[in-house]
């Protein structure tokens, strides 16, 4: 397929909640014709009325004038039916994330679209080779990966699955990267780039909470003060929401086959038992209702820097395992988790300015105290500090 090509390919989504919209409205403002498809009517009616809306106001605000808004929503077809679909030359679906559910759809776009079409799946958790196997052609499925709110957000992880053929992956790069979207490139494994590497940034601040020393508005300013994160774990966790958040966590710990470095926090679970969930519901590690009392914060600087590089070391370790087990190369894991969760510097570029052997020094001395085989440090990371080697040579 050649770009000028690609640049006709029609784009069809299924689902019409925020994310499937989402990536409706950037291929359209891309220049793409768009088939926005869902089962609910009702559901595809507020996604018309959302898309509306959001170009009114991007119009309103003067990031678009009332010409360019008008010609980026008429791109936009609101399809009833999957028939549609044999127009397209990619179908990205965005549906509920449930195995079962996306390899009935897949089977069934199988017998719609033409044979060159890429079925894609918006996946940000199962395996993109298992949804394939409910293909008769497996190698045109693949893994796009967008993330929250889908417009704005650079990043795409891309997800070959074990029978995507290279012809397909290619195809799909070019029409994400005509998105505007910057592309990672991974091995389809649990939680894939961003979703696997940023769970110590989750899990290790509830471990620390769960030690009861220090309260969630210290954790958080550690990591934003000393290591200049714009969120910190807690606040960000509430708006994610800890049902979605907690979730994550448990998927990739039982597809990790109950990995230590994955366990889900008690703390956690409690939380979503009891329907405190974040920001969505006014309550969650933080009470947002009117008049909530101003946490205090330990200023200990040695305790805010003991946090923030626990905490560090257990990220790098995680993207060393990536590496390790060839999840993807180094540019793209550190570009992945700058621009997929915004983190203010790459990981292994972070591990290299620390020093490997630091990192390691800080894991073994977790594990000793702790016993508990979460600290256990990546052979990758025990090598390069006996050779004194960067990730970056």
């Amino acid at each position: 397929m050649e770009d000028k090509e690609v640049k006709k390919a029609v784009v069809g989504v299924i689902g019409s909640g925020t994310m499937g919209t989402g990536i409706a409205q950037a291929a359209a403002v891309s220049g793409y014709k768009v088939i926005l498809f869902d089962s609910n009517k009702n559901a595809l009616d507020k996604a018309r009325q959302s898309l509306l809306s959001i170009l009114i106001r991007l119009e309103e605000k003067g990031k678009l004038s009332g010409e360019r808004a008008a010609d980026i929503f008429s791109r936009i077809y609101f399809a009833k039916s999957l028939t549609k679909f044999n127009e397209c030359g990619i179908v990205i679906e965005a549906v509920v994330e449930s195995l079962p559910v996306k390899k009935e759809l897949f089977s069934q776009l199988e017998n719609t679209v033409r044979k060159e079409t890429i079925l894609a799946t918006n996946t940000s958790s199962l395996s993109v080779t298992e949804i394939a196997s409910a293909c008769k052609n497996p190698e045109r499925v693949i893994g796009t990966h967008f993330f929250n709110p889908a417009p704005l957000m650079p990043l795409v992880e891309i997800i070959p699955g074990e029978k995507t053929s290279r012809e397909f992956t290619e195809k799909t790069k070019k029409i994400i990267n005509d998105f505007g979207k910057t592309i990672v490139v991974c091995k389809d494994s649990p939680g894939f780039i961003v979703n696997r590497i940023a769970r110590p940034f989750y899990g290790e601040a509830l471990k620390i909470l769960e030690e009861g020393t220090v309260d969630v508005a210290t954790i958080d300013f550690a990591m934003k003060e000393i290591g200049k994160f714009k969120m910190g774990p807690f606040e960000l966790m509430d708006l994610i929401g800890n049902d979605v958040n907690y979730k994550v966590t448990e998927t990739i710990y039982q597809q990790f086959n109950y990995e230590p470095r994955f366990e889900p926090s008690s703390i956690q679970r409690k939380l979503v038992e009891e329907g405190k969930l974040g920001k969505k519901t006014g309550v969650g590690f933080y009470n947002y209702t009117y008049g909530q009392e101003v946490p205090t914060i330990a200023m200990d600087k040695n305790l805010l820097e003991e946090i923030f590089f626990r905490i560090l070391a257990m990220l790098i370790n995680e993207a060393a395992y990536a590496i390790y087990e060839k999840i993807a190369s180094v540019e793209d894991i550190d570009l992945a988790m700058t621009m997929g969760v915004n983190y203010p510097k790459g990981l292994l570029k972070w591990a290299d300015e620390i020093g490997v052997e630091r990192i390691v020094d800080k894991l073994n001395l977790l594990y000793d105290k702790h016993k508990n085989r979460r600290y256990v440090v990546c052979p990758l990371l025990v090598s390069m500090a006996k050779e004194r080697k960067k990730f970056y040579e």
